[in-house]
């Protein structure tokens, strides 16, 4: 057995490259808030260039800035059509919940006018409010509180700082998605020319990855959707197909969806309200289907649809989800196949030469000596 000695040269390169890496760790860590429009901007010019590339070449339309701006305005128009099916008829639940409330307090308390009654309270009471406010006690609330309220002002800028950021995200997009064939063809001479196989081979493996897991998850987001859509119809529950699109779209990150019970109990105590059925049976229907859907997406569809496109077994898919979930969380569960995916290949790759041996293997069946 052959044994390589490290020297001290090869110490000391090692020492520096590992320094090298965590101070660029840090530096990202650093410049966090300024990087990540930058690589929203990335990801969103990823998603939309397919697009852009269709309406520049298929469509004819003349120019890549006419092209882009051809693109927004059918994006836009799509995220309005989406919104228009989900927001309005949301707003008149909304309505309708607060006239159900009113007439039930109407019934309960035998009032008919509530501000006149409430403006009627204030002056018989007008000389115990003026003590209340005058007293010590609500001055150390008010001193109390007062940083709740700075607080509520941070939020505010920071509100305001989004979209100013936002507004950033999309000069970004715009420009990466102008000289996007340059940017991805040339991005690769920062690096020194010995070194740019390698990364180029990671940035080949991260695109397929990422190509497969996009296609596969907006396959599993859409059936999704659709089952939802069904499964609120049939059990006639509020907004059926508005609640079922809005799962779709947040099923796009794997498990947003579940944050949809929200609107879902809502709307369940909405129609308990409006119907005088019991809240707890509309309730327990509308988890039903939850469970439902969730077990065919999570059995049937996804190791189906998302073991076939990123080249995975079903069981080592759903293991995936489990190790990454439990290392990184939330995060885990959105970035574990193409992670597994990526993990995967280079293991083949540069650990059992597996992909090589294919390669050449190919070649011998179709005649060619391998070099």
């Amino acid at each position: 057995m052959i044994t390589k000695t490290i020297t001290f040269d090869t110490f000391v390169r090692w020492l520096i490259g590992a320094l090298v890496v965590l101070g660029v760790l840090y530096l990202l860590n650093y410049l966090s808030s300024v990087l990540l429009p930058f690589f929203i901007a990335w990801l969103v010019a990823y998603l939309l260039y397919p697009i852009v590339k269709f309406v520049q070449y298929k469509m004819h339309v003349p120019g890549r800035v006419l092209s882009i701006i051809v693109t927004m305005i059918f994006v836009t128009a799509i995220i309005a059509g989406i919104t228009w099916l989900i927001i309005p008829p949301m707003i008149e639940q909304f309505e309708k919940l607060g006239e159900l409330a009113t007439r039930y307090l109407q019934q309960k308390t035998q009032i008919d006018d509530f501000p006149a009654t409430i403006q009627e309270w204030i002056k018989e009471h007008n000389r115990e409010i003026e003590q209340f406010f005058q007293s010590r006690d609500f001055t150390e609330a008010l001193k109390a509180g007062m940083p709740q309220v700075f607080n509520v002002l941070g939020q505010t800028a920071n509100v305001i700082v989004s979209i100013v950021g936002s507004f950033i995200t999309l000069l970004y997009m715009f420009f990466i998605l102008l000289d996007y064939e340059y940017l991805t063809t040339n991005w690769i001479k920062i690096f020194p020319k010995k070194n740019r196989p390698f990364w180029q081979g990671v940035a080949t493996d991260v695109e397929r990855a990422m190509n497969n897991y996009m296609r596969g998850q907006g396959l599993v987001a859409l059936i999704m959707g659709i089952l939802f859509c069904i499964g609120f119809t049939i059990i006639d529950f509020p907004m059926a197909i508005g609640l079922g699109i809005l799962i779709g779209i947040m099923d796009l990150v794997p498990y947003l969806h579940s944050l949809a019970l929200i609107p879902t109990v809502f709307l369940a105590l909405l129609k308990a309200a409006d119907t005088g059925q019991n809240f707890w049976i509309i309730l327990a229907s509308a988890v039903a289907v939850f469970l439902v859907v969730q077990a065919i997406i999570d059995f049937i569809v996804t190791p189906k649809i998302m073991g076939k496109a990123m080249g995975l077994n079903p069981a080592i898919l759903l293991l995936s989800l489990s190790v990454w979930g439990a290392l990184l969380g939330f995060i885990g569960l959105i970035i574990a196949l193409p992670l597994t995916t990526i993990v995967i290949v280079y293991y083949k790759r540069y650990v059992t030469k597996e992909t090589e041996e294919e390669k050449e293997e190919e070649k011998t069946e179709e005649g060619v000596m391998p070099s």
